[in-house]
């Protein structure tokens, strides 16, 4: 079983296959083309010498699109081919001081086009390991889907709305702990690097959390307690304080019920019998204003029979809008797809969404997870 995750280079070689530098005898006939352009438009203008000048171009397209050695290359022909021409077609004709700054202008261009290049592909390897870096750090913090435990089988698609970032603020979690699979979805308030630091200690808390206490309003406030505590140390780092947005679901394999603890996030929707139903869960507080909440944490009830589907989503699926300010229809648009099994339905919505939006609309961080219960044996 494959999940819908976007699929991302795991190494530097991988990576740099992104940003291949061109064949060698692409570059080599693409050179000779320019050579022989030159050379004929300087013939038939009668300007042969002048025009030379348009090869010094030519290391400087290198330096930006090939590899060291390939750029090397380049300059070295390009300044023998001009000293060349400048030397033996023109002795006769004087102006030497024109010809040798020509010559010169050449071979500095040459050497900086070298040094440029050598420059880009130093930078290029440094962002490709940071990036390796990244994505290793990212299979430890945000588990490839799909999870599967002893009772659930979880997909879904993870997108960041910014490419160049491996994790935004939406999270997810999967633990088999004692008393059954407790699922985690949210998403951390605001944006940038302090909303990731954020998500990071929720999913940490999640994690020890949820083996450890024994019921979910318990594991609730352990994570209310570590967005607190992040939001102290934020305050003290000069950042801003942070809340997330949450639901806290808890499958048991021996009950058709599951329990669910709602801090303030999107409602789930169960698809069974060709139909979708949404349970009607108390809304809570989100996590890191606990102390705001007039009643304690509340635990609610519905119904997942075993042949039924649990969509997960957070509010980059509900909120994304068209050009004209409309709102995706997630209701209508998941009745049309229920056809679907639940490795396709949520890269389906995803997509669904995105073309939604088209060019001139607004699309967030999104996380959609399908949950299906592990068949019994």
């Amino acid at each position: 079983m494959t999940g819908s995750r976007r699929k991302r280079p795991s190494d530097a070689s991988e990576a740099f296959e992104a940003i291949e530098p061109p064949r060698n005898t692409e570059l080599i006939a693409g050179v000779l083309s320019v050579t022989v352009l030159v050379e004929v438009l300087g013939v038939l203008s009668g300007s042969e010498v002048w025009l030379l000048g348009l090869l010094v171009f030519l290391p400087g397209a290198a330096s930006a699109l090939c590899s060291v050695r390939q750029t090397t290359f380049v300059a070295a022909w390009t300044t023998l081919f001009v000293t060349t021409t400048v030397l033996v077609r023109d002795v006769a004709e004087g102006r030497w001081l024109d010809r040798a700054l020509l010559i010169l202008l050449t071979l500095a261009l040459a050497v900086t086009s070298v040094y440029a290049c050598h420059r880009r592909v130093r930078r290029e390897h440094e962002m490709l390991r940071l990036r390796s870096t990244a994505a290793a750090m990212q299979r430890h913090i945000l588990h490839p889907l799909p999870l599967v435990t002893e009772d659930v089988l979880v997909n879904g698609v993870y997108e960041p709305v910014q490419e160049d970032r491996l994790v935004g603020g939406d999270i997810y979690e999967v633990v088999a702990s004692p008393w059954g699979t407790r699922v985690l979805i949210g998403d951390v308030q605001g944006k940038g690097l302090a909303a990731v630091g954020t998500a990071f200690a929720v999913i940490g808390a999640f994690r020890e959390g949820a083996y450890r206490e024994p019921t979910l309003t318990a594991l609730v406030d352990a994570l209310d307690a570590a967005v607190v505590r992040h939001n102290s140390y934020a305050e003290h780092a000069g950042d801003d304080e942070r809340f997330v947005t949450a639901l806290v679901i808890g499958i048991d394999t021996h009950t058709e019920e599951v329990q669910a603890v709602n801090c303030g996030h999107i409602l789930p929707h169960v698809m069974h019998g060709g139909g979708v139903t949404t349970p009607p869960l108390e809304p809570g507080v989100p996590l890191g204003l606990a102390s705001l909440a007039l009643e304690p944490t509340t635990v609610g009830w519905f119904e997942f029979p075993e042949d039924a589907t649990l969509l997960l989503s957070t509010d980059g699926l509900t909120e994304t809008r068209a050009a004209d300010g409309s709102f995706y229809p997630v209701d209508e648009r998941l009745a049309k797809h229920l056809g679907l099994s639940p490795t396709e339905l949520p890269r389906a919505l995803y997509e669904d969404a995105r073309a939604f939006a088209g060019h001139g609309g607004r699309h967030d961080d999104v996380a959609v997870l399908t949950v299906r219960r592990a068949p019994r044996l």
